[in-house]
C-alpha cells in the first residue's frame, strides 16, 4: 500500500523544521504494524490531501489511514521530540 499525504504549503511553512520527515517516519511505523508493505510519502502541495494507492480495500484502508493520521497529529508532542 502507498499513502500520499499532502500538506498545504502555508501550513508546511508554519510547521517546525524536520516535522515532515518526523511525520513520515511516525506514519510508516504505525502503518507497518498492520500493513507490512506500507510506503508513506508526505509532501507539500497547494491543498491538504490524502491518497491511498495499491490497496485491496481502498475505502476501508483510507478510512483507517485517516483515523491513524488524526491520532498521529493529536499525539505530535509525544513523537515529534524523538
Amino acid at each position: 500500500m502507498r499513502v500520499e499525504i499532502s500538506i498545504a504549503r502555508e501550513k508546511a511553512k508554519a510547521m517546525p523544521k524536520g516535522s515532515i520527515e518526523a511525520l513520515t517516519q511516525e506514519m510508516i511505523k504505525r502503518l507497518s504494524a498492520r500493513y507490512e508493505d506500507a510506503e508513506v510519502i508526505v509532501k507539500t502541495a497547494s491543498n491538504d490531501g490524502l491518497s491511498v494507492l495499491r490497496s485491496a480495500d481502498k475505502e476501508g484502508d483510507k478510512e483507517y489511514v485517516q483515523e491513524l493520521l488524526q491520532e498521529v497529529w493529536e499525539s505530535a508532542d509525544d513523537w515529534f521530540s524523538r
